[in-house]
This record gives C-alpha cells, structure tokens and sequence, in this order.
C-alpha cells in the first residue's frame, strides 16, 4: 500500500499539482542539481550576480533599506562588498520593525505567514512567498537525493513541533498525511522505556525508507533499542537528523541502532535549507538558493575559512520580504576545500550549535557549549545533561543518570571540574532529574546562556570562594 502510496504521489499527485497550481518544486530540483556540477568559479559569479540583482531591490523597493547609503552602495562594484554596508539584521530588530521589511512590489494577498518555534525564547514572524518556499522544499528533496531517497518516499517522523501535534489529534488530518505525503509521526514528546516494542511495531507496519527528526530524540530511540537488544527487521536508507546540533555520539549509537547512514540536515524555517550531508559527509550549502557570512561573534567582524563565528544569511529568492545579513543565531565555519563526491557546492565546515549556547566565563572569554557536550558523552554515568549560564556567576547542571553505572560521585566531580576549569570561579549547583525537558516545540537545549553577550568584558565586584551544591529531585 505505502509503495502504491510513493508511485502515486510521484506520477499522479505532484504532475497534478504542477499542471493546475504551478507547483515548481522538480523543476527548481532538476536545476539545482545541474547548478552543483558547475566549477567553483561559475557557481561564485551566479552568486554574486543574484546578490547584487536582490541588494537593488531591496534599496529601490523595501522600507528597511530605503535609507542606507545607496549611492556609497551603488558605486561599488562587488555586490560582496556593497553587501558590507547592509547593517546586521538580528531576530529582535526585525520583530520590532517587520512591517518595513515587506517590499512596496509585494502581493500581500499571495504572502504565506510563518514563525519560528521560539526555542530561544524569540519566536519570529515572517512572511515568505510561493517561489521562496518551493526553492526551500526543491533544496531539501536535492539533498534527500543523494542518498537516494525520493519525493513520496515512506517516511516516519520522530517530531514534537506543537503545531504538528495539535493538528495530528484529528484523524483527517493523520490520513492526509499517509495519503499525501505517505509519512507518519512518532511523537518525540513522551518516548518511554516500556513503549520500545510499541514503536518498533509502528516503524515494521509503515516499513519507512528513512526516519526523520531530531537527534535527541532519535538518539534516545536508538537508545532504547540497544538497551533493550531490540534491532529493526526492515533495512531503511537513512535516518536523517534535523533541528537541533547532531553531536558525534548521537550518530554513532543511531548508526548502532538502525545499521544505516545517518544524514544531516541544517536549516530553520526562518532560514530555508541551508546545508545538506553527502554520503562523504561534508555539509554541502545551497548556494543557489542562499548567500552566507561568518563574523565574529564579538566584532561582528568578518572571519577567514575554519574560523568560527556567527552565520549571516541572505536569502536570493525572497523578493517580497528580504531580510538581508539576518543573524540566524548559529555559530559556524566555512571550507575552501572541496569534497570528493562530486558535488561542488561549498561546504559547511562545522556547526557548533546556537549563539546562545556560547558562554561567557568569569574573564570574559568565550566558551561554547560544545565543549560540555564532549565532557558529557565521554562519562558512562549520566545519560543527559543541561547546562544553564543564569549570570557570570552562577551556573545550574542537571544531570540524568545512566540506570546500572556506580560511578555518579566520580563523574559528577569531573563534570563539575570541568565546568569550573573552562568558567572560572562560578556558583554552580547540580541537581538530579530523570529527564531532561523539552521546549514547546520538542526540541532540548543541552547548553543555555540567559542573558545577552556583553559588548565589553564583564566586571567582577570581587573575588568569591569556589561554591557548588548538589540537589536531588
């Protein structure tokens, strides 16, 4: 039935959907898949033409951007250059003024309303057009390609977006899922121990070719089967990670789990798909669809190949409401290396999570979340962690123990000397929970900082005594 379901979509549902409602999807797919085999100079100079056609536009027809500069910004030749003189679009700023960011050329009646989950506790609203979202599906069904997964392709979704769920309660809705996009949902809310056999019972009836969804929860699922010596009886082509910062252990025990590839995705709904894993495992970036900048995080300054910094997109396709430079919140860092797959689209060269997984330690360096996150998966006794910076001195862990290990009071030390080794002398306290929670959007934070970095270095009063308590919940 689900292989009748994949045919039909393919040959029946998307030709429909291309006659009458001019659906482009596969026809903007097809032509990014001949844009990556284009050499590295073509692909630059489409890039740069694309950039200045938009940089135009946007000076002669958006609110926002009416009054830069134009002729300082007009006279340079290089639309990168010109591009430097765009101030730095962050998610506060355009939420305070996203009306003057709709460009006077525009359809409102055709604009199509959206808005982030909110996970960083800034939600964005935004609007984006038909072209800009169908560019956004053709780049995620290109990279899903290359791992030979295919439009209407069975699928099952490990998720916990609210909206998803508030509107899986009906059983319309759940059918027109299977028939329409032949995918089913596993919710990432609430995976229990004893419901294992449950879910594996799910995934053998649906027999999807890949799961999708977040690393956390997927990781856990993965979890659950080894604990349990549980393995899958269907061979699938992939589990493709999304949403959150997949970490080196959490693909390692889904590969265990599942005995396949495992593929990630980097993207946001205010951002599009911005990068895509190819089966040699470098983060290949859709250019075609995207012009990005790394700074640093302080400065704002830009930074060379391999050097870590704050991501900057611009979307070429989103003529109606253009949100240039827009800090998207991650920290990441370009290669000018090619990969050996074939595919010349430049690569992403590392993720290291959001902005606000940075912290700030007490002599005003920087130190990302990342770091934690290895400290964490190299201890056998806790199974989840999270770490919140309140302020320049206080700092709270929660700590999920791992059911059989006997080393909790060692592993806690190392933790916690870690913590005080990276952030100088901070209150920290450590409490014991059995999980850790989700945002309402289903996705953990594993690393938190509560308040905005500083624009100089922080200033301690005086000098206190190393100071921890350990709670237990």
């Amino acid at each position: 039935m689900s292989s009748l379901i994949g045919w039909s979509i393919r040959n029946i549902l998307w030709p429909y959907m291309e006659r009458k409602k001019g659906n482009k999807i596969r026809s903007y797919m097809a032509e990014m898949k001949k844009f990556q085999s284009l050499s590295k100079q073509e692909i630059s100079q489409y890039q740069s033409e694309r950039l200045g056609e938009l940089l135009k536009h946007a000076m002669k027809n958006v609110p926002a951007y009416q009054d830069l500069d134009q002729e300082l910004i007009r006279s340079i030749d290089n639309p990168a250059e010109a591009i430097q003189h765009f101030p730095i679009l962050t998610k506060k700023y355009f939420n305070q003024n996203s009306e003057s960011y709709i460009a006077n050329t525009a359809d409102r009646s055709q604009l199509i309303a959206n808005r982030t989950g909110g996970s960083t506790g800034e939600p964005t609203k935004f609007y984006l057009d038909r072209v800009t979202v169908e560019h956004f599906e053709a780049a995620r069904w290109l990279g899903l390609s290359w791992s030979g997964i295919q439009i209407g392709d069975r699928s099952i979704m490990v998720w916990g977006s609210s909206i998803e769920l508030s509107k899986n309660q009906s059983q319309i809705h759940q059918l027109k899922e299977v028939l329409l996009k032949n995918r089913t949902i596993i919710s990432a809310y609430d995976l229990r121990e004893e419901n294992i056999k449950k879910y594996l019972d799910e995934i053998h009836s649906f027999k999807p070719i890949y799961l999708y969804g977040y690393p956390s929860a997927l990781a856990l699922l993965a979890e659950l089967m080894i604990r349990n010596n549980l393995r899958l009886q269907i061979k699938l082509n992939a589990v493709v990670t999304t949403a959150e910062t997949l970490q080196p252990q959490q693909r390692e025990v889904i590969q265990k789990a599942f005995d396949c590839n495992v593929i990630n995705e980097y993207g946001a709904r205010d951002g599009g798909i911005i990068a895509y894993e190819c089966p040699k495992g470098h983060m290949h970036i859709s250019t075609k669809n995207c012009y990005l900048e790394v700074v640093d995080i302080h400065t704002k300054e830009p930074v060379g190949y391999n050097e870590k910094g704050l991501l900057l997109v611009t979307d070429l396709n989103n003529y109606s409401m253009p949100r240039i430079r827009y800090q998207l919140g991650d920290v990441v860092s370009l290669s000018d290396q090619p990969c050996g797959c074939g595919n010349h689209l430049p690569i992403l060269a590392s993720l290291e999570g959001r902005e606000d997984d940075v912290f700030v330690a007490r002599d005003g360096s920087y130190v990302h979340g990342n770091y934690f996150n290895q400290v964490m998966w190299s201890l056998e006794s806790f199974s989840g962690y999270q770490l919140i910076q309140h302020t320049y001195e206080d700092v709270s862990l929660k700590l999920v123990k791992n059911v059989g290990s006997h080393d909790f009071e060692r592993d806690e030390q190392y933790f916690r000397n870690e913590i005080m080794k990276k952030l100088g002398d901070v209150y920290l306290s450590i409490s014991f929970v059995d999980e850790i929670p989700r945002s309402s959007s289903g996705k953990i934070r594993y690393a938190v900082r509560e308040f905005p970095l500083p624009s100089t270095l922080p200033i301690v009063e005086k000098e206190r005594e190393k100071e921890y308590t350990t709670l237990h919940f």
